[in-house]
């Protein structure tokens, strides 16, 4: 699967759908990560996938 980078604009504007927290976006794993929820968001061919059952933990 290649890795795409998220547009500056889209990361400023997301944000934990569980706490509305901030998130870091790990681009080597394709992941938003949030650190109050302990959780992280699969990002699919450039897609942030920001559904609470699709989180894994940290």
């Amino acid at each position: 699967m290649s890795s795409m980078s998220l547009s500056p604009q889209l990361l400023a504007i997301l944000v934990c759908p569980r706490c509305k927290g901030a998130l870091d976006y790990r681009e080597a794993d394709s992941v938003l990560a949030c650190a109050a929820c302990r959780v992280k968001y699969p990002v699919r061919d450039g897609i942030p996938i920001m559904l609470v059952d699709e989180a894994t933990p940290l």
